[in-house]
């Protein structure tokens, strides 16, 4: 599949692709014209990679996902030993998330309270 048909087909761009596969999580063959082709599961690697990042991992976290980027992400997330490192970053993010929501309630609260 070639870069575009797989940008097509995950929603994302051209350009996410080549940075997913300049950061290691994603990978193509070269064609003799120097096309990228794809293989048959990168619709699904690529589409995992965007629901993660969409959760609010960054690039440098999706990397210790690789292991089960090839497979459909499970709806809830098990720490079953084998991702301890997986589920300590996950773990970071969502207390990243928490605190973030906290200031923007903060600033909220400031706001509504001079508005009257």
């Amino acid at each position: 599949m070639r870069i575009g048909e797989l940008a097509a087909e995950t929603g994302t761009t051209t350009r996410a692709l080549r940075l997913y596969e300049a950061e290691g999580l994603l990978a193509s063959d070269r064609g003799p014209n120097g096309y990228r082709d794809y293989p048959a599961g990168a619709a699904l690697r690529v589409r995992n990679i965007r629901e993660l990042l969409s959760l609010g991992f960054t690039i440098a976290d999706v990397r210790w996902f690789t292991r089960y980027l090839d497979q459909e992400l499970p709806p809830a997330f098990a720490d079953g030993g084998s991702c301890a490192t997986a589920m300590r970053v996950a773990g970071e993010r969502l207390a990243d998330l928490r605190a973030r929501i906290d200031a923007l309630t903060r600033l909220h609260d400031v706001l509504a309270a001079r508005m009257g």
